[in-house]
Formats: C-alpha cells, structure tokens, sequence
C-alpha cells in the first residue's frame, strides 16, 4: 500500500514538472513568434524607405543629409541583431524617419504628391501595426517572466539550467516619453 502511494505521489511529481516545463516552453516559443511578427513589420516598413526616399529626392533635392541619414539608419536597423540591439536600432532609425516627413512640410508639391502620401498612408498603417505588435510581445514577455519567477516553477526552471531566462521588454524611446509642447 505504502508502495502504490509513493509511486503515485512520484507520478503526480513528474507530471507537475512536465506540465510546468512545457507550459514554459510554449510561452518562450509565443514569445518568439510574437517577436518574428515584429520582425516582419519592421521588414515591410524598411522595404517602403527607398521609395519614400527616391519620391522625396524629386522635391528636395539640397536635402541630400537627411535622405542620407535615413538610408543609413534604416541599413543599421535591417542589420542589428537580438531584440535589444533591433530595438535600439528601431528607435534611432524612427528619428530619422520623422526628419523626413517634416520635409514634407517644408515642400507643399511633396506634400501634394499621390505617391508621397500613398507611401506615407501605407507607413501609417504599418506603424499601428507595428505598436500592436509590440503590445502583444510585451504581454507575452509579462507572462513568461512572471511565470518563471514565481514560485514554485522558479524551483522547476532552475533544475533545467538557463535554458529559461528573463526575456527583455521593447521599451518607448527617451525622446517619445517627454510632454508634447503645443503653442497656438
């Protein structure tokens, strides 16, 4: 009797250790697919540049700096690698991005143009995309983390070494935290 007790303690054990591994593994794996959406965003928005830039070229053409930072931060951003290096890549290469549609302001028949404001619309739309994308990461990457600190899967995830750490959140750049000034 004592022998079928002790085997079935063993087995509900072993099941509970099962049950919480795979349910880590699968939250690190939506945490990955979260991240490849991202990824996949991020390429589409990269793909529209060299259109948005070569429409632009037209209009303002003594503006070669910052058509040429644009390019630059966009290769630096489709080259980084890892979430935290994309990241910051992302942010930087958005800075440039806002530089050159502030041209547009500054060149009304840009601003006119169908294929400027097609690429700009087509942009627009990625952009939400993008930030719902990043949304659901962060949520992902809530729950993995809480999940693998709490107890006692913490107790579990440490018996399988460090095939289960902390996974980064995206963060809003610096510049996009501070108040908005608005003047009439």
């Amino acid at each position: 009797m004592v022998g079928i007790i002790i085997a079935v303690v063993v087995v509900l054990i072993l099941v509970f250790v099962a049950s919480t591994y795979n349910s880590c593994v699968a939250l690190k794996n939506q945490g990955e697919e979260a991240y490849a959406q991202i990824d996949a965003h991020l390429k589409q928005r990269y793909d529209l540049i060299p259109n948005l830039v070569e429409t632009v070229k037209g209009y303002a053409k003594h503006e070669q700096g910052t058509l040429t930072a644009v390019i630059e931060a966009r290769n630096k951003a489709m080259s980084a690698s890892g979430v935290e290096e994309k990241d910051k890549a992302d942010k930087a290469f958005e800075g440039t991005l806002k530089s050159l549609f502030a041209l547009s302001e500054a060149y009304p028949d840009l601003k006119a143009n169908t294929n400027f404001m097609d690429l700009q619309n087509q942009l627009s739309k990625l952009e939400t995309e993008i930030l719902q994308a990043r949304k659901y990461y962060n949520g992902v990457v809530k729950t993995f983390n809480t999940k693998i600190e709490t107890f006692p899967t913490s107790l579990i995830v440490g018996l399988f070494g460090g095939k289960f750490k902390k996974m980064a959140y995206l963060e809003v750049a610096e510049a996009e935290r501070q108040n908005v000034k608005v003047q009439f």
